[in-house]
């Protein structure tokens, strides 16, 4: 109830936070629609850049979810094939970052992607063995790597993204994860599990799409 209550909380700062930059339809509410429901705000000025950038945040929730799900299962094959995938997506995300802001910027998000990953695996970990601290740490750890993450994108788009506004949309997708992990490890009900996948995948979208907003804005001619 506690993981719930601080996801919508931040789901609403994150409204807030990027009610500039984000389609209007995003900034109203924070309740989700639908995964395979089409947007009903207005076209977004980069379309592609749009598409290219949800599927690649959203590459990133299946190989975490992928990850829990081994683990939670012991199936050590299948742990190792996740984290290949995540491994795989934090290059593919860089390298867009790359091809905008160049290639030490690229790097330079992969490290943190990298740290971001580790943070939810060990939180994965952390959570099927019961091990309270552990749970903690991955979570502080998680949470001082978004603000590290937040201020890294923050400084290459000053006039479009704030530390504020992005750090609270990746307080809300750490949420998220605490939220699907505990679920899983816990076999919550295929019913719950699948609201809460939704409403990751809508918050994956928000962020996706005011990152897009963000570089078209930066980078008109290039985004297009």
């Amino acid at each position: 109830m506690k993981t719930k209550t601080i996801s919508m909380a931040c789901a609403i700062a994150l409204g807030l936070a990027f009610a500039g930059t984000a389609p209007a339809a995003l900034a109203e509410s924070s309740t989700p629609a639908p995964a395979a429901a089409p947007a009903a705000a207005a076209a977004p000025a980069a379309p592609k850049l749009h598409a290219a950038m949800r599927a690649l945040w959203h590459g990133h929730i299946v190989a975490t979810r992928e990850y829990a799900m081994a683990v939670h299962a012991g199936n050590k094959a299948a742990e190792k094939k996740a984290q290949d995938a995540e491994v795989k997506n934090g290059h593919d995300i860089a390298n867009a970052v790359a091809g905008f802001y160049g290639k030490d910027a690229g790097e330079g998000i992969f490290k943190l992607l990298a740290g971001h990953v580790g943070g939810v695996d060990a939180l994965t970990t952390a959570t099927k063995a019961k091990n309270t601290k552990g749970e903690e740490k991955a979570m502080s750890d998680l949470a001082a790597n978004g603000m590290a993450i937040a201020k890294f994108l923050a400084g290459a788009n000053p006039n479009n993204w704030t530390v504020d506004g992005l750090n609270k949309a990746l307080l809300m997708h750490v949420g998220d994860h605490k939220q699907q992990i505990d679920q899983i490890m816990s076999n919550a009900p295929k019913a719950e599990q699948e609201k809460s996948w939704t409403e990751m995948e809508h918050h994956m979208n928000m962020i996706a799409d005011a990152l897009s907003d963000g570089i078209a804005k930066q980078f008109p001619d290039k985004a297009n």
